[in-house]
């Protein structure tokens, strides 16, 4: 799976999805993009677009959406504080549908 973070989420998550290739939207070159272009840009060379950002699917119309998206549910973007979800993301990979929305944690 091609996997990208968003730039809100902890950068050492990524050595957490080993077996996946997996980068961040700042490592593309892509920070402060508006949440549209940034979509476009991770639809092209991305499978699973990970995020902190609620509102997204009620912001953007995600309708045609090939790229699977998962939204982490927890009270900070720490390292630690998302540590726990790992292995539900892990699982969520495993097992992503294209243009599927997947919300993971309280």
């Amino acid at each position: 799976m091609r996997i990208i973070l968003d730039e809100c989420l902890p950068r050492r998550l990524v050595r957490d999805l080993q077996g996946h290739t997996v980068t961040t939207i700042p490592r593309q070159g892509w920070a402060s993009r508006s949440n549209g272009e940034l979509l476009r840009l991770v639809q092209a060379d991305f499978d699973v677009f990970i995020t902190m950002d609620k509102s997204l699917e009620n912001q953007q119309n995600l309708a045609g959406f090939d790229t699977c998206v998962i939204v982490l549910h927890a009270v900070s973007s720490r390292y630690e504080t998302l540590l726990p979800l790992v292995p539900e993301i892990r699982d969520a990979v495993a097992q992503v549908k294209p243009g599927s929305i997947i919300h993971i944690g309280n």
